[in-house]
């Protein structure tokens, strides 16, 4: 006799609501893309981008890329971030 088991575990924390959120109706608004350096990190936000640009057609959209994912971002580039952004995706690849 075969048993399967379902490898899902309950979660251990408890589920918080995420309650950041940007009005992209009331404003321009531009959403930042930072890749992190992995392989193909740029080529998800190109994805990510496109799927958002049908959600917010008025979006505009800024590139950034550590280039080194090991690192954390530089205070001049978080800065840069920051001062042109109202949202934020950072991304990984693999």
């Amino acid at each position: 006799m075969i048993t399967f088991l379902d490898p899902r575990s309950e979660p251990g924390a408890p589920v918080e609501p995420y309650e950041l959120q940007v009005d992209a109706e009331s404003a321009p608004v531009t959403i930042g893309l930072l890749a992190n350096g992995f392989p193909d990190s740029e080529e998800f936000l190109d994805q990510v981008e496109k799927a958002l640009a049908v959600a917010v057609p008025t979006a505009s959209f800024r590139r950034w890329n550590k280039h080194n994912a090991s690192s954390v971002i530089s205070d001049q580039m978080l800065d840069e971030v920051i001062g042109a952004c109202q949202a934020v995706v950072a991304a990984y690849g693999h």
